[in-house]
């Protein structure tokens, strides 16, 4: 199946659309002609036919999935794929050691011999897409009635099945959901888990900044990490294997090193994870008022605990970075998206677009005896589960997400009991090899000073927010017994508990401690005396009728059939499916007076530059290259400068970390890796003129690679040379 353009007749809102700055995250398989032309009017070369064509090949056969976490391209022919620092973030702190730590010093393989294998899911390549709407529908409409809240869960595992065995042998299949339910696309992905390592920078490269600069524009961030796709020696995917050999990939991207100026076109290839743009105005309040707070004030605590650790102890700063790293990326997003939807008003815009709506619900008689309540009844449902919805908040953030060690503990008395149910008795937890085997990983991966520290956090915090309804019987005993003193209680939980010392662990491994007493520790009581199905069972009392999930896809369904007679384009919200999107290099406008230029050099990195800040230092062979300012081949033509970031006004979420950042002739130019902090509200709304897209200058890549790690023969390879 080749990629379609959609004939003029279904594309009478082009000229509508494309005046407003280029939002939309596009099916890649579905290009519509005025889309390709409006494209090709903004400074597309190619032909868009080319862009994607399952007979041919296109140039989206470059792109990749990290296991649809990250986005990816290959740009060599022997199997070479870069991305961005961030998103290979947890292998290399899975492979750094006190004596060879990676993130500080970086990776470098100097041949292939160094390729580090990685473990995870390995790269996904898009092969084929199938239009499976009138087969779901139909499975969807005989299950889902009387089928439960499990039912689409049946829905996609049947029809998955059924295209999983039509492909068997050729690779993984996933469907997913458009619009509401109005579309359901196969897509058919062959999967490569033979990957290894090849280079990554130094944080004070990949992530000059650190946490203060993430949203920020200008940034001074090199990054990028480059990986090598193995196969088996006929080139089919393979695990890991000395035998296996670089992969030949059907496309590659040719970089360029021209650069990039004001004005030029900028289109991203990628696989954007979630949005919801087609959100109510409920929703986006219940986000702003009641979901995204909870957030942004338990996790910063949990950020100031170990932030301060961190800098007391280099050994905790290893151990936590990767957990830090994820802990501020997504606590300063909730914190974002709260000021930009108060910026920009955005429930109130949402509240704007729902009394068109409903007007056009009620102009059709079926249409309104259908959906005429609809508005009525989602603000009903949301104002009913609001005070669930902040129960079930503070204990995820604090007793579930805010103890680490929760999911190891239960783990490993889960496989003790595994093992004591296969001989049918309580037997000692040292004869289950995997629960040992994870709590030794424990004491290795986790400093018990910074634990203790966040577990009394999340008690404290527990009992102040959660009513006691929610508590279970253990924490409530305890909060009698101790009259309400967290910080006793804590004391007393780590001074008694077996988990809390590997010295007390140890000698209760010596005297054939059993699953069952382990089930009885403290620690371990405290942890499972409240459970989300508490939660659960309580929101199912209150939505009850018709459920939210359904009258929110029932809104999005009606605001795409409205949008659609209306000749309004229509992309449907990102699910980790790939997408293309379009723009223009620009600069940053922040408001009267204040314009930031979209491109920023080594001279911002010198003027930020502070020794005695952690995430502003410079490692001094770095700081010295800088000062010599000998940018060789990699120096702007027109400038003379080395450029390290810019940005451009692709529409852009979380997922396209990584994602190709190509001009006009498909050529790469850049990896986008982050937002400004004035797009926070993205995901449910797209301001033309804030939303950016914080791309690293592909020619700084390459002058790191050259002139700080000397991996010259990864150049000859990226360049083709």
């Amino acid at each position: 199946m080749k990629r379609k353009l959609i004939p003029a007749v279904v594309t009478l809102f082009l000229s509508a659309v494309l005046c407003r700055a280029d939002e939309g995250m596009w099916l890649i398989h579905l290009i519509e002609q005025g889309l390709a032309k409006n494209m090709q009017e903004r400074g597309l070369q190619l032909d868009p036919n080319t862009l994607y064509d399952e007979e041919k090949g296109g140039l989206s056969d470059a792109v990749v999935s990290l296991a649809f976490g990250c986005s990816g391209s290959m740009i060599s022919s022997d199997g070479l794929m870069i991305t961005n620092h961030h998103c290979a973030y947890s292998d290399v702190h899975a492979l750094s050691t006190p004596e060879h730590n990676y993130l500080e010093d970086g990776f470098w393989a100097m041949d292939r011999s160094q390729e580090a294998p990685v473990k995870g899911d390995g790269i996904w390549f898009l092969k084929k897409v199938i239009d499976v709407t009138s087969e779901v529908q139909h499975l969807r409409d005989s299950i889902v009635p009387r089928g439960g809240g499990f039912a689409m869960r049946r829905v996609y595992s049947l029809i998955e099945g059924r295209y999983g065995r039509l492909f068997k042998g050729q690779g993984e299949v996933s469907c997913s959901s458009m619009w509401g339910g109005n579309k359901y696309y196969m897509a058919l992905y062959e999967v490569y888990k033979d990957v290894r390592l090849v280079a990554a920078p130094p944080i004070c490269i990949a992530s000059f900044g650190g946490e203060v600069d993430n949203w920020e524009w200008p940034q001074h961030k090199g990054d990028f990490a480059l990986y090598r796709i193995y196969t088996a020696p006929d080139g089919s995917p393979a695990e890991y294997s000395p035998d296996n050999i670089p992969m030949k990939p059907s496309r590659t991207l040719k970089i360029s090193t021209a650069g990039v100026q004001r004005g030029d076109f900028a289109m991203v290839i990628g696989y954007p994870g979630r949005t919801d743009r087609y959100a109510s105005s409920f929703k986006v309040n219940n986000i702003e008022t009641v979901v995204n707070p909870i957030q942004v004030e338990i996790q910063g605590e949990q950020m100031k605990i170990i932030d301060g650790w961190m800098n007391l102890d280099p050994a905790v700063r290893l151990k936590y970075a990767d957990h830090y790293f994820s802990l501020s990326n997504v606590q300063e997003i909730r914190e974002g998206e709260i000021f930009c939807y108060s910026k920009y008003n955005v429930a109130e815009k949402k509240r704007e677009q729902e009394v068109e709506l409903h007007s056009w619900i009620m102009s059709d008689s079926l249409r309104a005896k259908r959906y005429g309540t609809l508005l009525h009844d989602l603000g009903v449902k949301y104002k009913s589960l609001e005070y669930i919805e902040k129960q079930t908040g503070y204990y995820r953030e604090t007793m579930a997400r805010g103890v680490r060690l929760h999911r190891m503990l239960n783990h490993v008395a889960r496989s003790a009991e595994m093992v004591a149910k296969s001989k049918g008795q309580q037997v000692p937890i040292a004869d289950s090899t995997r629960a040992l085997e994870t709590i030794m990983k424990m004491y290795d991966e986790f400093d018990m000073r910074v634990e203790k520290d966040l577990i009394d956090l999340s008690i404290r915090e527990f009992y102040a927010h959660v009513d006691s309804v929610f508590w279970g019987e253990w924490l409530t005993e305890q909060y009698d017994l101790f009259e309400g003193d967290t910080y006793a209680l804590v004391d007393w939980i780590w001074e008694n508990s077996l988990f809390t010392d590997q010295g007390r662990f140890e000698k209760a491994l010596s005297e054939a401690t059993t699953a069952e007493k382990f089930r009885a520790d403290p620690l371990m009581a405290a942890i499972n005396s409240t459970k989300m199905i508490m939660y659960n069972n309580y929101k199912s009392k209150v939505d009850r009728g018709i459920k939210l999930t359904r009258l929110e896809n029932n809104y999005r369904n009606l605001l795409y059939q409205m949008n659609l007679e209306k000749g309004i384009p229509q992309y449907p919200d990102a699910n980790s499916t790939m997408r293309i999107t379009y723009g223009t290099v620009g600069p940053l406008r922040l408001c009267d007076g204040i314009i930031c230029l979209e491109r920023s050099t080594v001279r911002g990195i010198l003027e930020k530059y502070d020794p005695n800040r952690y995430i502003y230092s410079l490692k001094p062979e770095l700081k010295a290259l800088y000062d010599a300012r000998d940018w060789g081949r990699w120096a702007d033509a027109s400038t003379g400068e080395l450029y390290i970031n810019f940005v451009t006004d692709n529409d852009i979420t979380g997922g396209n970390s990584g994602s190709p950042v190509m001009n006009g002739r498909g050529e790469l130019i850049g990896l986008a890796f982050d937002g400004n902090k004035e797009s926070l509200a993205g995901d449910t709304y797209f301001d033309p003129v804030m939303n950016k897209c914080v791309c690293v200058d592909i020619r700084y890549v390459l002058w790191i690679l050259d002139k700080y790690a000397g991996m010259q023969h990864i150049i000859a390879e990226m360049l083709g040379e």
